[in-house]
């Protein structure tokens, strides 16, 4: 294995995590807003709501911290490759392609959640019609 073969990964995992903090950027908004225009009684709908975002700003946190650490362990491989201590170098970065697959695991998780929100919404939404 090359010091090239780690490096590859750089811009895979530094866009996952710019998606990452993107997602989490959105919620916290979204939270922002719910806790502005609910105020003081807060409807059984939200509650709901309350929940599904909590569950998805911890899912977002575990997916960044397993991000950076597949980043970091990543850079650690490029080193112990750069210092001649290849066998190192090559554990490393099979650990920092676990780390990854569990973040994009996690990612696919808080997806599923997502949806599970936007079915609360649409469920409320057909209530009213009714």
């Amino acid at each position: 294995m090359t010091l090239t073969t780690p490096a590859l990964l750089f811009p895979a995992i530094s866009l996952l995590l710019l998606a990452y903090t993107n997602r989490f950027l959105v919620l916290a908004q979204l939270i922002r807003e719910l806790n502005a225009r609910e105020g003081d009684s807060i409807r059984p709908l939200v509650v709901a709501q309350i929940e599904n975002l909590r569950k998805r700003i911890n899912l977002i946190r575990r997916m960044q911290v397993w991000g950076v650490v597949a980043f970091i362990l990543c850079t650690l491989s490029m080193f112990a490759i750069f210092i001649e201590m290849t066998h190192l170098g090559i554990w490393l970065f099979g650990i920092s392609l676990c780390g990854l697959t569990l973040s994009l695991l996690l990612s696919l998780y808080e997806i599923h959640i997502s949806c599970d929100a936007i079915s609360i919404e649409l469920s409320n939404i057909e209530k009213k019609i009714r």
